[in-house]
C-alpha cells in the first residue's frame, strides 16, 4: 500500500477559503476544480493515494482540497503542464503560518495540520502574528 503525501500551494488573489470557493464555483460550475501547474509531480502515486492540496492564504495555511487526479494540459505556447484535479469540497484546517515560496511543496501526511472540527469550518483565522507564535510554541 502506498503512503500518501500532500502538496502546499500559495493561493494568490484570494483573501481566504470563501474567496477560493466562490472563484472555483464561477470558473468550474459544479464540476471538479483544476489548478494548472508547470511541473508534473514526481510523487504522483503518493499524491493520488489520498493526498490533498493545502492552500496558504496571505501567509496562513487555512484549507485543503483532496487531489483526485492529474491531467496533462498543453498551453497555447505548446508547453506541457499538469492540471491538479481537485474535489470541490474545501475543508478548513487549523491555521498554520507559512513563509512565502514559489511553486508548490510536498507535505508529509504526518506534518499536515488537522482539519477543523465540525461546526468550526467557517471560524475566522487567527491573526498571523498570533498563529506564528502558537506554531513556534508547538501549539496549533
Amino acid at each position: 500500500m502506498v503512503k500518501h503525501v500532500n502538496l502546499v500551494k500559495l493561493c494568490v488573489g484570494a483573501d481566504g477559503p470563501d474567496d477560493l470557493e466562490e472563484w472555483q464555483r464561477l470558473r468550474f460550475g459544479s464540476g471538479h476544480a483544476a489548478h494548472v501547474t508547470r511541473m508534473w509531480p514526481k510523487r504522483e502515486a503518493e499524491l493520488l493515494a489520498g493526498g490533498s492540496i493545502y492552500w496558504v492564504f496571505k501567509g496562513i495555511l487555512l484549507a485543503r482540497q483532496r487531489l483526485i487526479g492529474l491531467e496533462e494540459r498543453v498551453g497555447e505556447d505548446g508547453i506541457r503542464r499538469c492540471a491538479l484535479i481537485l474535489d470541490r469540497d474545501l475543508i478548513r484546517t487549523t491555521a498554520v503560518p507559512r513563509r512565502p515560496f514559489q511553486g508548490w511543496r510536498y507535505l508529509d501526511a504526518g506534518d499536515a495540520p488537522p482539519d477543523l472540527a465540525a461546526g468550526r469550518d467557517h471560524d475566522d483565522a487567527l491573526p498571523a502574528a498570533l498563529a506564528a507564535e502558537l506554531a513556534e510554541m508547538g501549539l496549533r
